[in-house]
């Protein structure tokens, strides 16, 4: 099991770039986003329905962490999810525990920021979490497949740190 880094160049893969020779876990797609300044602000498109990678729209929402905060381990069973990171910096990771999966243990890494602008869309049964980086809180925005549904949520949690996945938040 080998942790993969996507956060910089690479050969194309469809979606965003990947350093050559390192394996995206199967089933997530990178989208690299482009921000658009001028002299009144920024603007950056995330998702559009006419795009490839979209799926299916549930809810759009917000999450933030604060500096160095880690917000992981959870998966679903039946949603998609999309991160991107409007301020701030986070580090996205991904662990694939689907034993029927051809990328079985594998650990994706994503730096996510208006720097470094991408869409990370994560299939069901991925375990998932991020850490901001720096000293700002992070602001995330995902557009999962399904509104969430506060009497049965398709959400499943381990904590970050007492686990079996091979990777740990303090480095």
């Amino acid at each position: 099991m080998l942790k993969r880094d996507w956060r910089r160049g690479g050969i194309g893969c469809g979606f965003g770039t990947i350093k050559k020779g390192l394996i995206m876990i199967d089933g997530v797609k990178v989208k690299n986003l482009k921000v658009i300044v001028d002299e009144r602000g920024k603007l950056m498109e995330i998702l559009r329905s006419d795009e490839q990678i979209f799926l299916k729209f549930g809810q759009v929402y917000m999450t933030t962490a604060k500096p160095q905060a880690v917000k992981a381990w959870h998966h679903h069973k039946k949603q998609t999810d999309s991160f991107t990171c409007v301020y701030g910096k986070i580090k996205l990771v991904l662990y694939d525990a689907r034993h029927s999966s051809k990328t079985y243990k594998e650990i994706n890494e994503f730096i996510l920021s208006l720097e470094e602008p991408k869409l990370v869309q994560i299939p069901p049964e991925v375990l998932h979490g991020f850490k901001a980086q720096g000293d700002v809180e992070a602001i995330v925005i995902n557009t999962p497949t399904f509104p969430y549904n506060k009497e049965s949520p398709d959400e499943y949690r381990l904590d970050a740190y007492e686990n079996n996945i091979p990777y740990d938040w303090r480095k």
